[in-house]
Formats: C-alpha cells, structure tokens, sequence
C-alpha cells in the first residue's frame, strides 16, 4: 500500500477543519488527486466527511467515532477517507448535499457520504452515533464486495439528476415587467402569511435570521402606495429586528449574533458566530436605521462592526471566519452565568440592574441553573447603550474574557470578506465614522494584494501565509458587491476598475452560455459535475448577487454586455419566483432593483462643504435603486466610469449634478440646494 495514503495526511494542511483531525487514527486524506487516484487503483469506496471547524455536531461525530480505534481500524481497512473544509470547498459541498437529498436523505453537518472510485455518490447522511455509523459502514462494505458494478452503475444515474437541476428553458425578456410585480406582490404575501405574530421572524424553531427577507421588505415599505400596507410593512420589519436583537441570538456583552435560535423567541442560540451573518444582519440594521431613523438599529449595527473590528479582524486587514459554539468541550459555557457568579463580581447596585436588564433568575434559562442573557424582559432596550450601563456591560465582558475562548478559525475567504467590505462601507456611509471606511479599504487591499495577485487568478482562502484554491462563484459576486460600496463611500476609481475586471473574469470563467446563468465552479476533474443555482441559503444566492451587480456596473459604465446578462438572470429568477417565491428573495431584490428604474447620480465637483453634504444626503438616506459616480477636481477618473465621460469640475462651475438612466443624463443642476430637494424618495 501506498505509504501516503496509509496515514493521516491532515498535518499537512491549512484549514482549521482539517487540523482538527489530524490526530485522528483514521487516516484521513484531503480532497486530492493522490487520495482520488487511490481509490481508482484499489477500486475502494470513498468515505467522504464534509464539516467545518465551528460545528457542534462535527466534534460530537468526531469524539464518537473519528478518535475511536475500532472505528477507525474499519474506515482504513475498507475506506480511502476524505476530509472536507465546506468553507474551503464549497462547490463539493453543494453537490453532494444535494446528491443525499435525491436520495431522500436528511442533509446536514457532519455531512457523510460513500462515493465510487468515480466520485458518485451512492449512500449519505449526516451525524451517527458510533454503533450506528459502524453497522451501516458494514453494510457499504459488504454490497460493494458483492455488487459494486450494479452500485457504480445505479450512482451515475445521480449524476444525471444533479446536471438536470440546471434550467433550461427562456422566456421572452418582456415576461421581467409583465410579471416581475406579480411574483414581488406574491413573495410579499407568503412572507407576511409565514410571520411569526408573536416574536417576528418567519415560520417556526428554528429560527434562523431573515437577513434578505428583511431587506426585500425595506424595500417594500417604501414602495407601498397604501399607508395601510406600509404600517403593516413596518410591524413585520419593527418586530423581527427588535426581537432578534433583544433575545439570545446576540451577544449582549461582545457584540455579534450567533448562527440561529433554538426556539421561536429567540432566546437559545446555537451559540457560534458566523462572518457571513454578522455581515448581512450590520448591513440589514444599517439600512433600516437609514429608512426608520430609528437610533437602536444605529447602535445595534455599530456594536457588530465594533464586534468585527475587536475580534475578527486580522492585523492585516482581512476577517476571519468564525467563532465556535463550544468551549472546554461544551456548547454556550462562554457566553453563560450563574446568579451566584454575578453577585460575586458585582455590586448590589450593579447586580440588581443586570437582573432587571439581562433577565437572570436563580434558576436561570439555560441548562444547570445558567443564564443567557437577553432582554425579552426589559421594557426598553434603549438602556444597554446608556453609559451608566455600558461600564457594567464592560466589567462583565472583561471577566468574561478570563475564560477560555471558543475557538477561532481565522481562515479568510473571499466570499464573506466581500460581503463584510459591503458592510462596513455601508457603515461609514450611513453612521459617518470613519473607522468603518478604513475597515472596508483595509479588507480589500488585503485581498487584493494576497488573493488576487496582478490580476492573475483570484483565489478563495488565505490562511498562516498560504493563498489556495480557485475562487467560485460567490468569491466573485461578493467581493465585487463589496467594491461596489466601497466605491460609493470613497470614490477612488481603483476599486471601480477592479470590480470591472473581476466581473470580466467571473464571466469569462463562470458564465454557460447554454443556460444563460453562471456556474458556481469552473470544470474540473476533481468535481463530479458543474452546478448551477438560484436558491438562496444561509447566504444570498451568488446568481442573485451578480444579477444585481451587473446592473449596477451598467449604470456606471454603460456596458452593454452587463445588461443583458442581467435581464438573462431576471428571466430565470422570474421564473423561480414564481414557483416559490421565499427561495429566491436575493433574486427579487435584483428584480426590484431593476423594476424600479434605477438611476445614476454622477456628481462633477470640488471639494467644498456644499458637495460633501450632498453627498452625505445620499449616502445616509435609504435610496435603494440609485448609483453614485463623483468626479473631483484634478483627480483622475477611471476609465470604466462611462457616466462620467466628458464631465469634469472647473473654477467657474465648483458643482454640477447629473440624474442619468439607460445611458442618457438629463440636464445639469448646479446647485446643490436644489438637487438635494429633487432627490426622489423613492430611489
């Protein structure tokens, strides 16, 4: 036997995932040609683990049975087993999750899979107890030494099913504004049907945070004609904002929301953090500060940037990953405390108002006798940001920090570092501070400089000084969403000319012309087969994301190209939408956005006090179907900036404004009063 595949090869990697196994007796490969050619030459089935670093049930699985001899002596004797970083390999993830779901199978992490020398899946699950997993690795064994022709052959038949989840189908474009009204009108009523009246959200426990739900209803408040439907508009927004903040989904002492609730009042979280939701939830609460004015849903969004800032930013620049769920082996133990331990650390003044505040009991909420603290008992939210309390807030928080820490995985991936760029160029537009600005400018020279080397290929994961791995689809999107709002925070053109060259490349790499819609991984041999998708998951669908972008960068650079790739997306989108409509939200927001007619705002002007307010106006109101291009004086504009072509400030005329769509402008305002009082609101 091949040495290298006769031992735990994980020592070798980088992602935390795999590194967490690597002392396991089983020996684990990592997705590679060596381990893939392996199981060709010995014609051995492939036990494939795919999990990520901050998972629960991934340790649980791991305790059980990955550390266990028996176990493992089975896997090694029988198996090539592989180990999978989902965040890593995503692509690998989405295929053969969806494979188990043909197959009538609960999905979930750890996700577990039997694959055929020829990478077709013919067995899947998730976590199993020891002596379950080892009968039923039993089982595998014994029909593939009977069978494995029969059990090769009915595989590939998955493979098949898994091409055919790609539509298509077209219709005809004017089918995007016969019905893109309908199927929003429609989304909006099985949004409202689906809400929870008594603690906001969506459908029952449990409960993950409606990140695109929320934003698609921002939207819709604004654009409801009647005051009826605008109020009941805002008591779906108003009551799942506040109740996930005032619940246990967020960290009221850190900062920061957990992945999901537990039950349907957002009080037990499944306590680890993820980037990707602290990205969305900064960017849903700033937008709905911007459209409310409410000021909690202000300092909700600067207490998660802040959280971002403190704990998930790399000295360089980047965001890590995640944070776990468990600490000294047991879920939540970071984040929990007992009556007896407050008193102890506080004064009877102290103590009396966390109690009132927080909620905490004798018996507490939480296993044991512990607390979590929330506040579904306190009248006003309002009094955690008095600085009275802010400094208990702050004592505890420095206890809390003499505990051990739940893990880090400090891998940065493009995807969710384009999406947290988006957030804090949001933040520094719509709270005006600047650490935010920075953040985002940051983030993205690290990932130009470490992932995206002169152009060259971007790739998805940087970690302890090894870039890795071909970016996919949602590396794209978001980063170039990320681009986008940085640009319209600090106007520097390089951002600009790089989100153009990305969206190139992302084409060039990604796009079917078959199907009309981008493929979330380019071809390879290591892949079962390429995918194509519009659902939304935990994040926003990517085919949604460049629906949106594309339209955007055609405001800009009037690329005709741009343009109709969108209106190809909307078409599917529309049809989705259609089918059901709350799997597809990401895609409605492109839809909305397109429907509405954007326009863009190209402003040509010096620096003065007047142009900086007007550009205040527009970055702090809620103007949802706008884009923004400044050209200043002596600085040079990108190329790309068609929306600027031959407009340039001068001495005589210090500020001209210029409201365009579909490549045409309408005539110049100069005075910056005056163009501030034409916005349109509903923009």
């Amino acid at each position: 036997m091949d040495h290298e595949v006769s031992e735990n090869r994980l020592r070798f990697e980088k992602s935390p995932y795999l590194l967490q196994h690597k002392e396991n007796p089983v020996w684990w490969q990592p997705w590679d040609e060596r381990a893939l050619e392996f199981a060709r030459e010995t014609n051995r089935p492939i036990f494939l683990s795919i999990g990520y670093s901050t998972c629960h049930w991934c340790h649980v699985m791991e305790h059980e049975s990955f550390e266990d001899q028996e176990v493992a002596d089975f896997l090694n004797q029988n198996f090539v087993s592989i180990k999978v970083d989902r965040e890593e390999r995503p692509d690998l993830d989405h295929i053969y999750m969806k494979a188990i779901h043909l197959m009538g199978q609960r999905g979930g992490w750890p996700l577990s899979v039997a694959l055929t020398p020829s990478l077709d899946p013919f067995w899947g699950g998730t976590y199993f107890p020891k002596d379950h997993f080892l009968h039923i690795l039993r089982v595998i064994v014994q029909r593939w030494g009977e069978s494995h022709e029969e059990i090769s052959q009915k595989s590939g038949e998955i493979e098949k099913y898994l091409k055919m989840a790609a539509p298509l189908s077209f219709g005809d474009p004017s089918v995007i504004h016969a019905r893109g009204e309908e199927v929003l009108d429609r989304l909006y009523e099985d949004l409202h049907e689906s809400f929870d009246a008594d603690f906001g959200g969506f459908n029952d426990a449990p409960k993950f945070p409606p990140t695109m739900a929320l934003r698609f209803l921002l939207r819709a408040e604004i654009n409801a004609s009647e005051e009826m439907k605008r109020l009941e508009v805002r008591k779906l927004l108003d009551q799942t904002l506040h109740s996930m903040f005032r619940g246990g989904l967020f960290d009221h002492l850190g900062g920061g929301f957990a992945r999901y609730s537990t039950d349907r009042r957002w009080l037990i979280p499944h306590f680890e953090k993820m980037l990707y939701d602290n990205a969305n939830l900064s960017l849903v609460y700033l937008e709905a500060f911007s459209a409310t004015k409410e000021p909690l849903y202000a300092e909700i969004a600067r207490f998660t940037l802040s959280y971002v800032l403190d704990e998930m930013t790399d000295v360089h620049g980047g965001f890590y990953s995640a944070e776990d769920a468990d600490s000294e082996g047991q879920e939540g133990l970071y984040y929990l405390w007992t009556q007896q331990e407050l008193r102890k650390h506080l004064t009877q003044d102290e103590f009396d108002m966390v109690q009132r505040v927080y909620g905490v009991t004798e018996h507490g909420n939480f296993e044991e006798g512990k607390n979590h603290l929330n506040l579904l008992q306190c009248e006003d939210a309002n009094v955690v940001f008095d600085p009275k309390f802010v400094s208990i807030r702050e004592k505890l928080l420095t206890l809390r920090r003499t505990r051990v820490r739940p893990h880090l995985d400090d891998k940065i991936l493009v995807c969710w570092n384009g999406l947290m760029i988006s957030a804090f160029a949001k933040g520094f537009q719509i709270l005006r501070e600047e650490r935010f600005l920075k953040a985002a400018q940051r983030g993205a020279i690290f990932l130009r400089e470490r992932l995206d080397h002169g152009s060259r290929e971007l790739l998805r994961r940087y970690r302890d000084g090894e870039p890795k791995i071909s970016a996919f689809l949602d590396d794209y999107a978001y980063l170039i969403q990320g681009l986008l709002d940085l640009y319209e925070s600090d106007f520097d053109g390089r951002w600009i000319s790089w989100a153009v060259d990305l969206q190139r490349r992302q084409d060039e790499r990604l796009w079917s012309t078959s199907h009309r819609a981008y493929f979330y991984a380019e071809n390879s041999e290591d892949r079962l087969c390429q995918t194509i998708e519009f659902g939304d998951s935990a994040e926003p669908n990517a085919n949604g994301v460049s629906t949106l972008n594309l339209l955007r960068l055609y405001s800009l650079t009037y690329n005709e190209e741009n343009f109709r790739r969108a209106k190809d997306l909307l078409l599917h989108f529309v049809e989705q939408l259609q089918r059901h409509p709350i799997g597809y939200i990401q895609g409605a927001i492109a839809l909305d956005f397109h429907l509405h007619h954007p326009k863009g705002v190209a402003l040509v002007c010096n620096r003065t006090s007047q142009s900086e307010e007007v550009l205040e106006t527009l970055q702090t109101q809620f103007l949802p179907y706008k884009t923004v291009a400044v050209s200043w004086e002596q600085e040079e504009i990108a190329e790309e900036l068609q929306i600027l072509k031959g407009k340039r400030p001068s001495a005589k005329v210090p500020f001209v404004a210029y409201i365009c769509e579909d490549g045409a402008c309408g005539a110049p305002e100069s005075d910056p009063a005056k163009f501030k009082l034409e916005v349109p609101s509903t923009w």
